[in-house]
């Protein structure tokens, strides 16, 4: 019985994470789930599947929460603020750590999981964009098991030489292939990316996500983060990554070998196949997920990315180039900027050229330490915004 910490239950991960969980109640059990405000939807998995601990990072929510827990008679420690979810991911109970929180907000309580030498399923890219040396290094130190959940990374992970450790020559790896399904404006005409709209951006043709990783799907940034992700993850260097436009989103990605040969991982395209992947591994289980059927399918098309439609793809691959503190700045400017666009403040084309401009206005930096890394994140946020403040005045 493998004991489970969801970070982020009640986004899709999280849900999708349950569902899989749901179907083999002999091999999971559920110890801590975390929120950020959703206390409706939280209070109802702490029903289902009573955990000892549920985090909520709002603590005005926290205390809803706790009111509710109490009055049904369930037996859940309800707790709150940030270190809470440092605290659940690191707890002795605890054997997995699904970290599944989106952007910065989660990179603390991965850290911890990896320093506490948990089972890592990582689904939070943006740790290893923001802190990559760093979550690395505390793997190694404390023999945690970092087990990739983004489906492209995942596919790499189950393509590659088990046992593969980061050594290209070693395991006759040549490069990695990164697909991308284009977003919902591979085909729209480039003068009418200006008037896109956030629930436009959103509305992906393959995968259900939350709205900030649809808009960056949308931009392709997502795509820029994966390809910093694996960088991390396979110890492979800029040139060893390549990305290729694939709208079917039915192969997930592929590894190249110095023979010739292109090994791919498919499959439809359901998040709780690389869940169910990382929650048994080295077994395989069944996570309710439709067989594919290629005849069905039919025909599966490739193209290269276009970096003028797409210059977030080519700013992620610019910053991790750079090295140091620029993922982190690419990472957080994009952030500000995904943030002002889906309230209505940043049109979806400026999105991209904020970026840039702050990953041209500041200094590239070293970072060895988490304070480095937020120090470099908090200084991105503000040239970010007064860069804004001063359009808009």
């Amino acid at each position: 019985m493998k004991r489970l910490a969801i970070l982020g239950s009640t986004g899709s991960i999280g849900v999708n994470t349950l569902a899989v969980v749901e179907r083999h109640p002999d091999l999971f059990s559920v110890v801590a789930l975390s929120a950020d405000r959703q206390v409706d939807r939280l209070f109802g998995q702490i029903r289902q599947h009573q955990p000892r601990y549920a985090a909520m990072a709002d603590l005005a929510s926290a205390n809803q929460l706790r009111s509710r827990v109490r009055e049904a008679g369930l037996k859940c420690e309800v707790l709150s603020g940030p270190s809470s979810l440092e605290q659940i991911a690191s707890a002795a109970e605890v054997d997995a750590v699904m970290a599944a929180i989106v952007g910065s907000p989660g990179l603390r309580s991965t850290l911890a999981a990896a320093h506490a030498g948990k089972q890592l399923l990582l689904a939070n890219k943006e740790a290893l964009v923001m802190a990559g040396p760093l979550l690395m290094n505390a793997v190694k130190a404390s023999g945690a098991a970092l087990l990739p959940i983004d489906s492209e990374h995942n596919a790499i992970f189950q393509a590659l030489p088990r046992g593969f450790d980061g050594n290209f020559a070693h395991g006759g790896v040549r490069r990695l292939w990164l697909t991308a399904s284009g977003g919902p404006f591979l085909r729209t005409p480039r003068e009418q990316l200006g008037s896109v709209t956030p629930d436009q951006a959103c509305a992906h043709p393959k995968w259900v996500m939350g709205r900030k990783i649809s808009v960056d799907s949308a931009t392709l940034m997502n795509k820029g983060l994966e390809v910093i992700e694996a960088s991390f993850l396979f110890n492979a260097n800029p040139s060893q990554i390549q990305v290729v436009i694939h709208p079917q989103s039915i192969v997930h990605s592929l590894v190249e070998y110095v023979d010739g040969s292109v090994l791919a991982q498919l499959g439809n395209p359901d998040m709780r196949t690389p869940i169910a992947h990382a929650l048994a591994y080295p077994q395989r289980i069944d996570p309710g997920v439709e067989p594919l059927d290629l005849c069905a399918i039919a025909s599966l098309s490739f193209e290269r990315p276009d970096l003028e439609r797409f210059p977030c793809l080519g700013l992620a691959f610019r910053a991790l180039g750079a090295g140091g503190s620029a993922p982190i700045v690419l990472n957080a400017a994009n952030e500000v900027a995904v943030a002002k666009f889906l309230a209505g403040l940043l049109p979806f084309a400026r999105i991209a050229e904020l970026v840039e401009e702050v990953l041209s206005a500041l200094p590239v930096v070293g970072v060895s330490t988490l304070e480095d890394v937020m120090g470099a994140d908090a200084q991105a946020r503000r040239a970010a915004e007064c860069r804004l403040e001063t359009v808009t005045h």
